[in-house]
């Protein structure tokens, strides 16, 4: 029963979002997003997203296995960081590159992975616990 639900739900609704982040959290928070696109990392940001609320990050089918997220709080503060060193920006961005950031004049950060286990559609929650 639920997964029929579920399976409903995503059939239905215009939007096709793809890779979706759900902010559980009290804050608002700012995303940056990294994948690989035709051989090479890119990070993309911000996604600003209120308490409880959710935003379509990559809007087309997902066609890599991982896909790297980087969360603030409203003053800059890191509160979703992993082990992926790649990089952003203060402002908003799109970079080519994850290598030598801070020689390129960019900010080093430090990515949480995603394994969306191959699937074309996800959602992650950020819940403001370590995953």
């Amino acid at each position: 029963m639920v997964m029929a639900f579920l399976a409903t739900l995503l059939l239905q609704g215009e939007a096709r979002a793809e890779f979706t982040v759900c902010n559980q959290t009290l804050d608002v928070v700012n995303l940056a997003v990294g994948q690989e696109i035709d051989t090479a990392f890119q990070t993309d940001g911000w996604w600003t997203i209120g308490a409880n609320q959710c935003v379509n990050v990559i809007r087309e089918e997902l066609t890599n296995r991982y896909i790297y997220v980087y969360a603030t709080d409203v003053f800059g503060h890191a509160i979703l960081s992993g082990s992926t060193d790649m990089c952003i920006e203060r402002r908003r961005f799109s970079i080519r590159g994850i290598e030598e950031c801070w020689q390129r004049g960019h900010i080093a950060a430090r990515f949480y992975e995603i394994d969306t286990l191959e699937q074309i559609r996800w959602t992650f929650f950020l819940t403001g616990r370590s995953p």
